[in-house]
């Protein structure tokens, strides 16, 4: 059904790399191109490697330079009028933007990306924009409203026999679904993922796979040993690809492992890496849910209760600033979880 999965985003001079690719190999391979592009006056050719660049960055959680490199390469895709190119560099913004907790730029820029694609011919580029739109929400926690949208995307790729682009449909899906307390269900996806990605060659999509299930055997069965080696066969993933971002919600996700078996000394030391990664990488989301896991950890080690309650209000204010409704649901629980709503309410 599906053959091996490839990195559109990987242009001109760079599509022989691999969706597999060293993250570190891709950027300096990709700024070499880039730098001859531009001493070459080719601007299309600069367009298709700045997109690279941006990527590789953005990935690597190098957030600036990746703001600097997307804008650049629809700079010089504007300039020769490549409504496709304009498009993709558009997509690389606006996943970094999503990122970076700006849901709204990032909606705005995903939507014009998605046209530009259309109206340029390149179906790929509006697929991968639709998805884009359709994680933001998902992110949000407007799960009604995307789960079409990514079911949709699924059956286009599937129809395409696109590995990687069914994967994050499967992965999206399942999210939702284990979000909304279908474990059975999003187990079955995340499984189905992890084998779509297995069989496509798809690393990081097969990373992201092994967390969600890890996620779900946690919280469903309870199984905490399953789960970290789930996590574990992940992180050699991360780690090989320099997937930064990947490789900090892995540990957080670790942490949650460990707080739900009530190994909470172990939690705060993951919670406390993860933000740690997070803060580096200036990704608002997760250093908020990192938060609030440490938060946790600390009441439960025995953190004074008001320190707590101020953090969990704290984080209830950032995470409405952010517009992130699940998360959000999270803080009430936490918040209930020690007693302190109860307690505010009396």
């Amino acid at each position: 059904m599906y053959g091996k999965a490839f990195a559109p985003e990987y242009q001109g001079a760079l599509t022989h790399l691999s969706v597999n690719s060293s993250l570190t190999d891709v950027l300096a391979l990709a700024t070499r191109e880039l730098r001859q592009a531009e001493r070459d006056g080719a601007p299309a050719e600069a367009a298709r490697c700045g997109l690279a660049v941006a990527e590789a960055h953005r990935r690597l959680g190098r957030i600036e330079d990746a703001d600097r490199a997307w804008k650049a390469s629809y700079r010089s895709a504007r300039a020769t009028g490549d409504l496709a190119a304009m498009a993709w560099a558009l997509w690389s913004g606006g996943t970094l933007a999503r990122q970076r907790g700006s849901f709204a730029w990032a909606r705005r820029l995903l939507a014009v990306a998605a046209d530009f694609g259309e109206r340029g011919g390149d179906i790929l580029v509006r697929s991968y924009a639709l998805a884009g739109l359709a994680e933001t929400g998902r992110i949000q926690g407007d799960y009604e409203g995307v789960r079409r949208l990514h079911e949709q995307l699924l059956a286009e790729a599937r129809g395409r026999g696109e590995a990687r682009h069914a994967v994050w449909a499967l992965e999206g899906i399942a999210q939702i679904h284990r979000n909304t307390g279908a474990y059975d269900t999003a187990f079955a996806l995340f499984e189905e993922a992890a084998e779509t990605a297995e069989r496509g060659a798809d690393r990081r999509g097969h990373a992201w796979a092994l967390r969600g299930l890890a996620d779900v055997v946690s919280v469903r069965d309870g199984d905490t040993e399953r789960a970290l080696a789930l996590l574990t066969r992940a992180e050699t993933t991360c780690r090989a690809m320099n997937l930064a971002s990947a490789l900090a919600y892995n540990h957080k996700m670790r942490g949650n492992v460990l707080y739900r078996a009530g190994r909470w000394s172990e939690a705060r030391d993951l919670y406390a890496l993860a933000l740690g990664e997070f803060d580096a990488m200036s990704e608002p989301r997760g250093t908020a849910l990192s938060r609030l896991g440490l938060a946790k950890s600390l009441a439960r080690l025995g953190r004074d209760r008001t320190e707590t309650a101020a953090e969990l209000a704290a984080l209830a204010t950032e995470l409405d600033r952010l517009g992130l409704r699940h998360a959000q649901e999270s803080v009430a629980r936490a918040q209930e979880e020690f007693g302190i709503v109860a307690a505010a309410v009396a």
